[in-house]
């Protein structure tokens, strides 16, 4: 009998290789097996009238987050916003000037997800947005709308008795407070791209460096599927590993990563908060026994791996602090593992077993045409990673994953 331990993971493995064994559907994944059982779908309870999910005030941590300003078309902000031209999502915009059209990220994000859920629900009815970006001052003082983080969203077909369960479908489609505010609208926004609990996939910044195996040093976002990069064996010692595929790759959004600076020798590592970095405690420690951690985790003091010569060596972290900057790439090696600015990392995120992850994504590495099919998205994240998560949050227990959850984005 299988340890309490190894359950979970056994069950996480057989039903991945489950799915994996039928064809797979172009663009979503794997499909179900035919004739299977399929399980009943959760009930979904409907917000009441003036309910609100989570039930804490909007702009505070546990919801959306403080006001950050509003953003004019004028200033630096502006290039934060994105249109959204889902065709499955009718915008009212009463200015006609396409600013409902206008958001963060990921306000886009949660509201491309819900409208499939509108749909799904009620077939032929679509999600309408009657109220975005807010530039003309309709709304209260320090309103989430002014920074393209709140929408106020009905059903098309303006079914009043539907908008409870609306509001239910926008807290499982991931908006980070929703609220039945009146019997016309109901009103949902999202943390700040700034805010790194809205950060919580794996990636580094564009610019951050890997070492090819011709020696050459190139950043991230000029890496390609098929080269090979500088990386860690299962032995703990350096190795050349080939790139499968960008996890996520995203090169004009703003993330909040953790940076990890380290001295004897000195090197500056900047990665998501819920990427996986292998630590220790001691620089005694040898390579292959350093434990993989989330980088929010790392403390002053603990020894992280870095290339040196010969070989890998420990390096004392001295300082850990956050920043902002453009682009978010998330390769995967056949290893699990790379060497950015020279401190080793793994490729995973999120979930804190790495080798759990480096198993779970066998599949990529025993059949190439996963990663290299026509379905790969050249930007954004990949069907693979979400799938897996999908599963995870089936199968494993809470404590498995980061503490500021998943936004789906990411490994």
């Amino acid at each position: 009998m299988s340890p309490a331990w190894l359950r979970p993971r056994l069950r996480f493995c057989l039903l991945l290789l489950a799915l994996l064994l039928v064809p797979a559907a172009r663009g979503c994944g794997p499909g179900r097996v035919v004739g299977s059982r399929r399980r009943p779908p959760r009930k979904l309870v409907p917000l009441a009238y003036k309910q609100f999910s989570p039930n804490v005030p909007e702009k505070t941590l546990g919801a959306s987050g403080r006001y950050e300003g509003k953003i004019a078309r004028s200033s630096e902000r502006f290039k934060e916003l994105t249109p959204n031209y889902n065709p499955d999502i009718i915008f009212k915009d009463e200015e006609n000037t396409g600013a409902d059209r206008l958001m963060t990220q990921r306000c886009k994000d949660r509201l491309n997800s819900l409208a499939i859920s509108v749909m799904n629900q009620w077939p032929g009815v679509k999600l309408r947005v009657t109220e975005g970006w807010d530039e003309d001052g309709h709304h209260s003082e320090e309103s989430l709308h002014y920074e393209g983080r709140a929408v106020d969203i009905t059903t098309s077909d303006r079914d009043r008795n539907k908008y409870g369960l609306l509001a239910r479908l926008a807290v499982e489609a991931g908006f980070d407070w929703v609220y039945y505010e009146s019997k016309a609208h109901v009103h949902c926004s999202v943390k700040s791209e700034h805010s790194a609990a809205a950060k919580t996939g794996g990636c580094f910044p564009a610019g951050a460096q890997v070492r090819l195996e011709n020696g050459a040093r190139v950043a991230l976002s000029a890496v390609k599927p098929g080269d090979r990069v500088l990386a860690m064996g299962e032995d703990g010692n350096p190795t050349f590993s080939d790139v499968l595929i960008f996890l996520d790759r995203e090169p004009n959004r703003l993330r909040a990563f953790q940076v990890i600076e380290t001295q004897d020798p000195p090197r500056r590592l900047a990665l998501t908060p819920a990427h996986l970095l292998f630590i220790a405690d001691n620089h005694t420690e040898p390579a292959a026994h350093f434990r993989a951690t989330f980088a929010s985790h790392v403390q002053p003091g603990q020894y992280v791996l870095v290339a040196g010569a010969p070989g890998l060596q420990p390096a004392r972290v001295a300082a850990v602090s956050t920043h902002v900057a453009l682009g978010s790439y998330a390769p995967l090696t056949r290893h699990g593992t790379l060497v950015v600015e020279d401190v080793v990392a793994s490729c995973f995120a999120a979930v804190a077993d790495h080798h759990l992850a480096q198993l779970a994504f066998w599949p990529l590495r025993l059949f190439p045409s996963l990663a290299w099919g026509s379905w790969t998205p050249s930007e954004g994240v990949h069907w693979y990673p979400q799938l897996l998560y999908r599963l995870g949050r089936l199968l494993l227990e809470e404590s498995s994953f980061h503490p500021l959850g998943m936004s789906g984005e990411g490994s």
